[in-house]
This record gives C-alpha cells, sequence and structure tokens, in this order.
C-alpha cells in the first residue's frame, strides 16, 4: 500500500497573514488566492494526472497546529486515506481526530514521533 505520495501543503503562522502573502506575490511571484497560493504540477508515472501542493499562512495565534507547539504543518497527499489511518493505529501512531470529508478530499491528523501534528491529504484534484 502506498502511503505519502507527495507534499500536499506547507502551512506556517505569520502575524499578518494577508500581508505575508502579498509580500510574495509582489516579491516572489506567487499566484495566490484567499487560501495562500497553490502550486499544480503532475504525478507520475501517470502524467497527465494533475495535482496540486497548497502554501498558506496562518495567524499567529491560529490553534489549527495544536497540540503541537510548533510553528508550522505539513500537509502529506495520501492515497487510500481510510486504510492508511487503519494501519497507522495498528503501529501506535497518535490519531488526533476523525476523518473528515470535504468536496476537494478527506483530512485527518495525526502527531509524528516527536509531537509535530501532520495533516494526511486524500485529495480529490
Amino acid at each position: 500500500m502506498k502511503r505519502v505520495t507527495g507534499i500536499g501543503g506547507i502551512f506556517f503562522k505569520s502575524k499578518d497573514p494577508k500581508k505575508i502573502t502579498e509580500w510574495y506575490q509582489k516579491h516572489l511571484g506567487l499566484n495566490t488566492n484567499p487560501y495562500g497560493a497553490g502550486f499544480e504540477w503532475y504525478e507520475a508515472p501517470d502524467s497527465s494526472k494533475k495535482a496540486q501542493t497548497q502554501w498558506t499562512p496562518f495567524p499567529e495565534t491560529t490553534k489549527y497546529f495544536e497540540p503541537s507547539k510548533q510553528d508550522f504543518m505539513i500537509n502529506y497527499r495520501v492515497e487510500n486515506l481510510e486504510a492508511l489511518v487503519e494501519e497507522l493505529k495498528k503501529e501506535g501512531v497518535t490519531i488526533v481526530d476523525n476523518i473528515e470529508t470535504y468536496d476537494y478530499g478527506k483530512f485527518v491528523h495525526i502527531l509524528d514521533g516527536e509531537g509535530n501534528k501532520v495533516e494526511l491529504w486524500e485529495a480529490v484534484d
């Protein structure tokens, strides 16, 4: 079973998410949107299958990264999230919440070996 297939997103805390997003747009040319910026790419071996990596600044007061104490969180793209969660449970990995489903995919949060919150995403591209 495949586990992680790519980086789904990079999220970090910012004093002013709107301002930092504008900075990245102006100075580094990111094609921004209300959620940050998306980077499209194509999955191998099927080079016709489009995918996306999300870049998003969060308010520095966000509780979204808790229980981790870090100022960032990485989102990993996965296949078959339900099966992966069952395997991770068997391996003793801490599952933070229940799988949630949205029109753009399924999500769940886990803690890595150092207590960093990690987001797992089965995307609907």
